[in-house]
């Protein structure tokens, strides 16, 4: 790597490992081998997120240009730009459906983009400050919880992605936020020093 990486993420066959890179490139590594086998370059400016499609064929990369691009693993081709952030795309992520994707900008909103219509169908303005981060629920992708630095971590419901819940008690920026496998719990982690665990009785039941 030539500058800081700035997010990993395993491929859903558990062989690769993806990397986001301040050189404006991502990369995937085969794990048996330890070699690189994709170099890709296509955003302007830093690569700070990504996320592997359920099937392992394709992946969606976020940037400091405001930018999404979705990626064909077999042939390293960029296959779908998604526009429409005004800021830096910090966080993504892929539905448990493979073709719903949401992410999260510097622009304080939360989008879900839609694969097979190759747009928008959701902006949601999800908190007061940047959306750092964000996560689908397991099994049918109903629910999603996201991070922001307005102290505060929300949950969104489908259809329509409304509020559902907002999860109030971190001192400062919610950096990152991620749901156990069974759905029961929703971890956090803060600027002011702190995780916390949220227990089932703030969460959506399934």
């Amino acid at each position: 790597m030539t500058d800081r990486v700035s997010r990993v993420a395993y491929h859903p066959s558990g062989r690769f490992v993806g990397a986001c890179c301040f050189d404006n490139s991502w990369r995937l590594w085969n794990l048996q081998t330890q070699s690189e086998i994709l170099h890709q370059e296509g955003h302007s400016r830093p690569v700070y997120g990504m996320s592997f499609q359920q099937d392992g064929s394709i992946v969606a990369t976020s940037g400091l240009d405001a930018m999404v691009l979705v990626w064909d693993l077999r042939s390293g081709r960029c296959v779908q730009p998604l526009q429409g952030h005004l800021r830096a795309v910090l966080a993504v992520d892929f539905s448990p459906n493979g073709y719903h994707i949401a992410t999260g900008s510097e622009d304080h909103s939360m989008k879900v983009w839609d694969l097979r219509k190759r747009k928008c169908i959701y902006t949601v303005p999800a908190h007061t400050n940047l959306v750092s981060h964000l996560r689908f629920q397991g099994g049918d992708g109903r629910f999603l919880v996201s991070a922001g630095y307005d102290s505060t971590a929300k949950i969104w419901s489908h259809p329509g992605w409304s509020p559902l819940k907002t999860l109030s008690g971190h001192e400062g920026k919610v950096m990152c936020v991620d749901q156990s496998p069974d759905g029961e719990f929703i971890a956090t982690a803060s600027y002011d020093r702190t995780f916390k665990l949220w227990s089932p009785e703030v969460l959506p039941s399934s």
